[in-house]
């Protein structure tokens, strides 16, 4: 028996589980923090490092109170974060600025730049990252912040992801060539490929812009999967945290890829991680690349097989703006929407409310609902966009399965589905197959799982998963529901790939509001 430490940092806050070898979850503790918006920029999104690491210590005091467990009880720590989230640093990893957080869109037109110069210059990695580069990823973030922050540039040692910047901080290191680097983090956002020689060349790097010149050197460290470890927690932060000096930290990765491991994911697996937007991963024993997806990279969410990673930019966040666009909130909007049928509304909803992440990769786009009468309401508009969620997904899914990632399974995880049955009933009608929905929070026990393995308590990651992964509430698909959305869908995707995609054909779309009217009027009927 042992007891370890799982931490999530999430968008708003952190979680840390203190979690029994034997018994699963004793206790959790959650402390939040401030995602810095700004009304006159909807792009920006930023977050201290200082106000996670302060949240860290409330959450860790708390989640020790709550399990009844005493700190020096405690034989690992793991962590898992946002991502991509970039922080430059100075001497000693001190920050120069905030996060610039997974959400923060401004580097979109640094991110353009990035593709065109990859596909201009054939930089094979870019076909890794799904053949276009995105503002949420590290490199266009940290162009993005040399651009404009010319009197703090010869001050810049490094930029740090999320993951490695907690890690590093609790392990004490402060030589940026001893920082541990995520090969998930560093694999899926900064272009980095073991079999390409690592990060992209500096002649690239130089032509996108020469401010980049002698990046790639001060990105380095050590390259690892989550297997190794990072270091051990160092005695100020031992003491800070209430934890034992000395134990193993395992280098971290990114939230949503520790929560799939925490749902059980194995091989013939998709795990749609839905919050505040949605992380879509699977696992395979080869490599397949998917043209538009956020990644394809050996050694991610688990180290033994190669990650796929797709997604939405936003989810319950497009949910949220409809509720308080209403004057109200999700919860209070959502009573009664179990009573809504397939189409019912007569409304269309293309989720780009925060732009595209996948397939399109484009952040300049925005949310589109079509089919508006004069007695549609706010709840009808909720409905529509979970419907759209569902939709953009099989977009995805679909792509995936062009490109040989098998899908035998599908499992929500993630906060909304646990909270919201309409959801998983829609996703399983949409993508017409059963939606698997752990029966207990997932959230950082993925973290907990590689604690594990780092404190020896477990063989391999799947011996964790068979003793620690809740069991699956199964929500079939309706047939005759996922007959009104195999006749949606097709709608969808013709005006997804249409309005989405510079530069393509202009397709046929008259049919489109008669198709959604005749059949919310056979919803109706039915």
């Amino acid at each position: 028996m042992a007891i370890v430490a799982g931490v999530d940092f999430g968008t708003l806050s952190v979680r840390v589980s203190i979690v029994d070898s034997v018994r699963g979850r004793l206790g959790s503790g959650v402390a939040e923090y401030p995602l810095h918006r700004r009304r006159d920029d909807p792009d920006h999104a930023t977050q201290s490092h200082h106000d996670q690491m302060e949240a860290l210590v409330l959450a860790t005091g708390l989640a020790l109170a709550r399990a009844g467990v005493r700190g020096n009880q405690v034989e690992a720590l793991a962590l898992d974060t946002t991502g991509s989230s970039v922080v430059p640093v100075g001497e000693g990893l001190q920050p120069l600025d905030d996060y610039y957080l997974w959400c923060d869109h401004r580097a979109w037109r640094e991110a353009a730049l990035i593709t065109k110069t990859a596909h201009e210059r054939g930089l094979e990695a870019i076909h890794w990252s799904g053949g276009t580069y995105s503002s949420e990823w590290g490199f266009s973030k940290l162009l993005h912040w040399l651009r404009h922050n010319p009197d703090k540039r010869d001050r810049l040692v490094t930029a740090l992801e999320h993951c490695d910047m907690v890690a590093a901080t609790l392990c004490g290191i402060t030589d940026p060539a001893e920082v541990p680097r995520s090969v998930c983090a560093m694999g899926h956002k900064w272009l980095w490929n073991a079999s390409l020689g690592g990060l992209p060349p500096e002649e690239f790097l130089v032509a996108v812009d020469p401010l980049l010149a002698g990046i790639r050197d001060k990105l380095n460290g050590r390259y690892l999967t989550s297997d190794h470890l990072a270091g051990q927690l160092s005695p100020a932060w031992a003491a800070r945290l209430g934890l034992r000096p000395g134990i193993p930290i395992p280098v971290g990765a990114f939230d949503a890829h520790w929560d799939a491991i925490g749902a059980g994911v194995r091989l013939g697996d998709i795990v749609n991680v839905i919050g505040t937007s949605t992380c879509i991963m699977a696992v395979s024993e080869r490599t397949c690349l998917v043209p538009g997806v956020c990644g394809v990279v050996p050694g991610s969410i688990h180290p033994a097989l190669t990650g796929i990673e797709a997604g939405l930019s936003a989810t319950g966040d497009i949910f949220d703006a409809i509720a308080r666009r209403a004057g109200t909130t999700v919860s209070k909007l959502s009573e009664g929407l179990d009573r809504y049928r397939a189409g019912e509304t007569g409304l269309l909803h293309l989720t780009w409310d925060n732009g595209d992440r996948t397939v399109l990769v484009n952040p300049e786009l925005g949310g589109v609902t079509l089919g508006w009468n004069l007695t549609h309401t706010p709840q009808d508009h909720l409905f529509a966009a979970i419907e759209g969620t569902a939709f953009h997904t099989r977009i995805i899914l679909e792509r995936m399965e062009e490109h040989g990632v098998s899908i035998d399974r599908v499992i929500n995880g993630g906060g909304i589905p646990r909270k919201n049955r309409v959801l998983n009933a829609v996703y399983a009608n949409v993508l017409n197959k059963p939606i698997l929905v752990p029966r207990a929070e997932v959230t950082s026990l993925g973290s907990a799982i590689f604690a594990f393995l780092a404190a020896g308590t477990f063989p391999s990651i799947e011996e964790a998963q068979k003793a620690l992964c809740p069991e699956y509430e199964v929500v079939p698909p309706d047939p005759k529901q996922a007959a009104v959305y195999a006749e949606l869908f097709p709608l969808y995707r013709a005006l997804y790939f249409s309005l989405g995609r510079q530069g393509s054909e202009p397709a046929a779309l008259g049919h489109v509001l008669p198709a959604l009217r005749r059949i919310a009027a056979e919803a109706r009927r039915s």
